[in-house]
C-alpha cells in the first residue's frame, strides 16, 4: 500500500500502517517485536473536560511534551535505539529549513536524544518510516 492510498491521511492512520508492516516482517526483523508507541499526544476523551481530566492524570503518570511517537529499542550504528516522530503527510516541509511540524519541545528532545547516543528521525508517512527502520536495522541509515 502506498502512502497516498491510506483513506484517512492522518498521523494515526500512517502509524497504524507502519505497525502492520512491522508485524508482517517479524520473521525477518524479530527486533521489531519491541518497537512501541509512546502515547504522549492527542485527544483522550469525548469532551474538553474529559480531555483535561485524562490529560492531568497522564501528566502525573509521566507524560512529557516533545517525546516522539515511536521508539525502537535496538542498538545499531553507534545509537542505543531509534526514536521516530510521525507527522501527517501534509506537514512535510515545502522548503529547506522549515520545521515540518516539529515543535520547539520536539526539537529540544531531538538534540538531547542525539547527545545521549540515540537516533531520532521525523517521518511524514508510514512508507518513509518503514524504509528508515529497515535501513537502521541493516546498518545503512
Amino acid at each position: 500500500m502506498r502512502p497516498e492510498q491510506i483513506a484517512k491521511d492522518s498521523e494515526s492512520s500512517h502509524q497504524q500502517a507502519l505497525f502492520c508492516m512491522a508485524a508482517l516482517h517479524l520473521k525477518t526483523y524479530p527486533q521489531l517485536q519491541w518497537m512501541h508507541h509512546i502515547p504522549n499526544g492527542g485527544a483522550r476523551a469525548d469532551d474538553a473536560r474529559g480531555n483535561a481530566i485524562r490529560g492531568g492524570k497522564l501528566k502525573a503518570e509521566g507524560v512529557k511534551e516533545g517525546i516522539p511517537d515511536i521508539f525502537l529499542p535496538v542498538a545499531r550504528q553507534n545509537c542505543h535505539g531509534l526514536y521516530i516522530e510521525m507527522k501527517k503527510p501534509a506537514m512535510r516541509p515545502k522548503r529547506p529549513g522549515s520545521s515540518g511540524g516539529v515543535s520547539e519541545k520536539q526539537a529540544e528532545f531531538r538534540d538531547f536524544a542525539h547527545k545521549q547516543g540515540y537516533g531520532w528521525i521525523v517521518c511524514y508517512d508510514w512508507l518513509e518510516a518503514w524504509e528508515m527502520i529497515v535501513k537502521y536495522l541493516v546498518g545503512e541509515g
